[in-house]
């Protein structure tokens, strides 16, 4: 509707992953800066991730549109395949096989080696001709445990100087660790480059609006006033998608009152609309042995009490998936009430002693003789439930699995204790329990034997 008011000729904040709409923010450009480097050195893996809506999926088209054409290249926006299904969709892409072909009754019954030589056979093909080939696999957290071993074993076609698939894992925070559990970690050791993509600062805030102004044609029409981008900045905390929703709005607003200047009261009314105001910001990350310094930075502001964390953990979490259910008018109560195990959770069998502080509660394996003993609430009281959920979801959004074990103290009752990972080797697990610590450190988060869990001892702080 505003379109043509401000002379623009699309809409400059349209949610499309639109390559020519990338900002080259500093983690935006150092990240298309390494993968253009992973593609041109073949490094085998290289694994991006970041949260909802900053710009990944537009990254990785950005990306496609600068490889030359002696790269061919298999980009998979649906992770929920099976192995077979992302062996032909891969070949498809390659143009191997055709749609129909792919689709064809004949294809079903291909085995799942007959497709991975096929595909081997492509890719020797490229050698001669001094061609290569790149797979991107976006939403790359979802994929199951089978197919992320499939691409392992994909990582393996090689000749004796190179490898003939560069692989390319894209995905949300929970990506990380989801790749460090045991069960991948043959695929994590291979993993050459990793990068986190951060939201915008203040300043690539305004830079990144005034881009798509000015790409969109009519940035010359409209202005933001310096509050207005504060407005901006504090009410999407960086996230370039929620940004472009507020924006959107907020120049509907614009057109609605005739005027060519947006202000900080119409991005507020236009967050208010979206439901953004309440909205708390994203919660600590935990920081990886290796990251960059810059993301250490980020981790600093730690809360006061482990109480406040948990409940800045369960609205930071789900912020952002919540403001784009309700901005799709669907509703998320069940999402805010019943936490989703994280894809780096194996499945474990139902807790013998289930309590109802831990909905969805879980036991350690038989096979884990370590385990990071995070937390302890009293069963029964009030903020139980709430507490063992907040704690839950801040540990699996940093990749943790999550485990719950009851134990009777006595004259103090029965406590609901929250663990953290299952492990075997103790250095693995020392290391966990500093990262926890490193983020909270009022939880005194330490390593306890599995068969511990469940004794009788002092609740953890």
């Amino acid at each position: 509707m505003y379109e043509h008011y401000y002379g623009f000729a699309e809409k400059p904040f349209s949610l499309t992953p639109d390559p020519k709409y990338l900002y080259r923010s500093q983690p935006h450009a150092s990240a298309f800066d390494l993968l253009q480097y992973a593609v041109r050195r073949r490094e085998g893996f290289a694994v991006i991730t970041g949260d909802i809506g900053t710009g990944k999926t537009t990254l990785c088209r950005a990306l496609l549109e600068q490889i030359d054409r002696a790269t061919f290249t298999a980009l998979v926006l649906n992770p929920f395949l099976t192995e077979e299904d992302l062996l032909k969709r891969i070949l498809q892409d390659f143009g191997v096989l055709s749609r129909e072909e792919a689709k064809s009754a004949a294809m079903a019954s291909i085995t799942k080696p007959q497709l991975v030589e096929t595909l081997y056979d492509f890719l020797l093909s490229l050698v001669p001709i001094k061609a290569s080939a790149v797979l991107i696999i976006d939403e790359a957290q979802h994929l199951p445990l089978q197919v992320l071993e499939q691409i392992r074993i994909l990582s393996n076609l090689e000749t004796d100087k190179e490898k003939l698939l560069q692989i390319i894992l894209v995905g949300q925070l929970n990506l990380d660790g989801l790749l460090r559990s045991p069960e991948l970690r043959q695929l994590d050791q291979r993993v050459s480059i990793r990068y986190e993509l951060t939201p915008l600062d203040r300043e690539s805030v305004g830079a990144y609006i005034t881009h798509r102004l000015t790409i969109a044609g009519g940035g010359q029409n409209v202005a933001f006033a310096p509050d207005a981008l504060d407005e901006v900045h504090r009410a999407t905390h960086g996230i370039p998608r929620l940004i472009n929703l507020v924006c959107d709005r907020a120049l509907l607003g614009g057109y609605s009152q005739r005027t060519s200047r947006i202000t900080a009261p119409m991005i507020a009314h236009a967050a208010e609309g979206l439901e953004l105001a309440e909205q708390a910001p994203p919660p600590p990350r935990l920081p990886r042995q290796g990251r960059r310094a810059g993301f250490a930075r980020r981790n600093a502001p730690m809360l006061a009490a482990a109480s406040v964390l948990v409940s800045a953990a369960v609205t930071g979490a789900a912020a952002t998936a919540m403001i784009y259910e309700r901005y799709l008018e669907r509703s998320v109560h069940a999402q805010v009430a019943t936490p989703v195990p994280s894809p780096a959770s194996t499945p474990i069998a139902p807790a013998r002693h289930r309590s109802a502080a831990a909905a969805g509660s879980r036991e350690l394996p038989a096979e884990a003789a370590l385990t990071i003993l995070v937390g302890s609430y009293p069963v029964g009281a009030s903020a139980t439930a709430d507490a063992v959920r907040g704690m839950t979801d801040w540990l699996e959004t940093a990749g943790f699995q999550v485990f719950y074990a009851e134990v009777e103290l006595g004259s103090q009752g029965r406590w609901q204790r929250v663990l953290a990972g299952a492990y075997t080797d103790p250095e693995m697990a020392r290391r966990d329990a500093a990262r926890i610590t490193a983020a909270a450190p009022q939880l005194d988060a330490h390593v306890i034997g599995a068969d511990a869990a469940a004794d009788a001892a002092p609740p953890a702080p």
